[in-house]
């Protein structure tokens, strides 16, 4: 079977033009069309208009189950990662990969029932910016207890903004463990960031398992160009159904 899957920071739902339009963003998610969706810097506010909780506003707008990884309150809104899909998910942990004296960050560990019997397991990952933060970080990332650990098998996606534009010890860790998905092999260049005037690689897949990449592009449509300063970083994946694969939580029937 086929999988599309995406990773979209989105800026809040602030695009380059400074206008608060989570619209934007629903638009530019119907335009990739994705089976998986892997979202950083959302915000989710209850209690206000419909939009500003948008975690709940976006899978609404697509029809897609969700589920939020909360990393730190923002005027009274959970901020952090987000996981849609039109498959059945289920979030099985929210891992902190906080440093001290820095922001706080996460990675939301979801499980994707593609088929009744067969699960993806997804990483969304949002690192930070300082050269010591993220080293911290990817050895946590890559620690038994996340990407290493032994109780997971079957296909492995880990995905998101890295904030890694040169290759630091996370994209060398990460490399040792995953595939790495090859962006200037496919997009022809590395720099993806900022979305208008790229000068910079921030958004990284790498995936194993039973998944054989089939392509990748970045998005540029007139409305993902406006709508965020990153873009949607898009995979194409063939993905073997019978693979053996375990949850660490039981998944929804």
């Amino acid at each position: 079977m086929d999988l599309r899957v995406v990773t979209y920071n989105v800026h809040r739902c602030v695009g380059i033009d400074k206008r608060y339009r989570p619209a934007r963003i629903v638009d530019v998610l119907k335009e990739v069309d994705a089976d998986i969706i892997a979202l950083q810097e959302v915000l989710s506010q209850e209690g206000g208009a419909v939009e500003e909780n948008q975690a709940r506003y976006i899978a609404d707008a697509l029809g897609y189950h969700y589920t939020l990884g909360e990393n730190r309150q923002i005027d009274g809104g959970a901020y952090g990662n987000v996981a849609l899909s039109r498959y059945d998910l289920r979030a099985v942990c929210n891992h902190d990969l906080s440093v001290s004296g820095y922001e706080r960050r996460g990675c939301l560990h979801f499980d994707v029932k593609v088929t009744p019997a067969d699960v993806v397991h997804v990483f969304n990952v949002h690192l930070g910016t300082a050269f010591l933060e993220r080293r911290h970080q990817g050895r946590r990332l890559t620690s038994r207890s996340i990407i290493k650990n032994e109780e997971l098998t079957g296909a492995k996606i880990v995905l998101g903004d890295f904030n890694e534009w040169t290759r630091g010890l996370a994209t060398k860790l990460l490399g040792t463990h995953l595939k790495s998905v090859d962006i200037k092999k496919h997009l022809g260049r590395r720099k993806t960031y900022p979305g208008f005037l790229p000068f910079m690689h921030l958004d990284h897949i790498y995936f194993d398992g039973p998944l054989e990449l089939q392509g990748l592009t970045l998005h540029r449509s007139r409305t993902a160009l406006m709508a965020s300063d990153h873009l949607p970083l898009v995979a194409n994946f063939r993905f073997q159904p019978g693979t053996v694969s375990t949850s660490l939580e039981p998944l929804p029937s």
